[in-house]
């Protein structure tokens, strides 16, 4: 079986990054499941990848709720078959200045952003040991890598999501199973249009200072995303790819 011929899982994938990395591994053939905590836009996702000949399921999943991930797993194994590839794009933001955050927040943020991403790792690394090959793309954030003023939460969420990367390449390495994040920065997504009208950043005048002179589009990762995937990505493990516009150098 060749790289073009695996089932995919990517969270997060009802909008922004994770649906454009659903659409392009839907448009190169994978077998895609789409893991979203809304299952209605999930499954709207996964029915226009359906009507353009793809192979895709939608599962209403919290990627914070171990169990569920593990029943959504079981689903796509079954439907689908054997997991082959992940791509953890599931996660959430907060601006909060670091006096005012809250027990419930921290605990919220490191949830979804950081045991979300294992929770769906680990559901799926059974079925790559077994085939002695994996794909596993983690989305962090070049935040992790310079700081964000207001994100402590969410830096060190992504900060984790980087170790956590490091720490799988190397376990992992033995079984032909490579794993690798990617750090986007500034992505014109419906979460950042979101901050932005709540006043909390401005896409464009963000985008205004990125080296690149624009913001990135769920296009940008899922490129990357794609060729990490690949056959041509085998000997690339344990690595942080900057898809950031030039951001973070």
């Amino acid at each position: 079986m060749s790289a073009m011929n695996r089932v995919a899982v990517v969270t997060g994938a009802a909008s922004g990054i994770g649906l454009g990395v659903a659409r392009r591994f839907a448009g190169d053939g994978h077998r895609v499941a789409l893991f979203d905590r809304s299952g209605a836009a999930a499954e709207q996702a996964a029915a226009e990848l359906r009507d353009q000949g793809a192979t895709a399921i939608a599962c209403e999943v919290d990627v914070a709720d171990w169990s569920a991930v593990g029943d959504a797993t079981r689903r796509v194994r079954s439907e689908l078959g054997p997991v082959h590839i992940v791509v953890t794009s599931a996660g959430i933001e907060s601006f909060d200045a670091a006096a005012s955050i809250t027990a419930e927040k921290w605990n919220q943020i490191i949830a979804v952003n950081l045991t979300g991403t294992f929770t769906c790792i680990q559901a799926a690394l059974a079925d790559m040991v077994e085939a002695r090959w994996g794909r596993i793309i983690t989305i962090s954030s070049s935040s992790a890598q310079s700081g964000a003023p207001h994100m402590a939460h969410y830096a060190a969420s992504k900060g984790g999501v980087i170790g956590l990367t490091k720490a799988l390449a190397r376990e992992l390495a033995s079984a032909a199973i490579t794993v690798n994040t990617v750090t986007p920065s500034l992505v014109d997504t419906p979460m950042a249009r979101d901050a932005e009208a709540r006043g909390l950043v401005s896409v464009d005048a963000m985008a205004a200072m990125v080296p690149l002179g624009r913001a990135g589009t769920p296009d940008d990762i899922a490129d990357a995303c794609a060729f990490l995937a690949s056959d041509g990505g085998s000997y690339i493990t344990g690595q942080i790819i900057g898809v950031n516009g030039g951001m973070y150098i």
